[in-house]
């Protein structure tokens, strides 16, 4: 039986959601998630959302980050994390399943 691991998030995403949640009065859970579609096959679709039962929740201090099931595997071992960088502020994922992504780092394929 081979073990998967679940997706790591990193203290500067945790920072950010907590940044988030003082800005707008709300904690919000962050939704990541894998969609067919994107220039190299598959998308990562990062969201403020609401848990569904069925979803794996990483927390730490009260702040949450969820991943559906479909989206696990594609996800398995993966490092959600926050980039504030000259080009832009976003969540970011890296991703070992991938096995090549596009330029803007939202596209992958495995």
């Amino acid at each position: 039986m081979t073990l998967t691991l679940p997706p790591t998030v990193t203290d500067r995403a945790y920072a950010r959601l907590a940044e988030i949640a003082e800005a707008t009065g709300q904690v919000r859970p962050l939704r990541v998630a894998v969609e067919g579609g994107g220039c190299s096959g598959f998308h990562y679709d990062i969201k403020l959302d609401d848990p569904a039962p069925e979803d794996l929740v990483l927390e730490r201090d009260g702040l949450r980050v969820l991943v559906d099931p479909v989206s696990l595997p594609f996800l398995a071992g993966a490092r959600i994390d926050f980039s504030d960088e000259l080009i832009g502020a976003r969540f970011i994922i890296d991703n070992p399943n991938a096995s090549s992504s596009c330029g803007c780092g939202t596209s992958f394929s495995v």
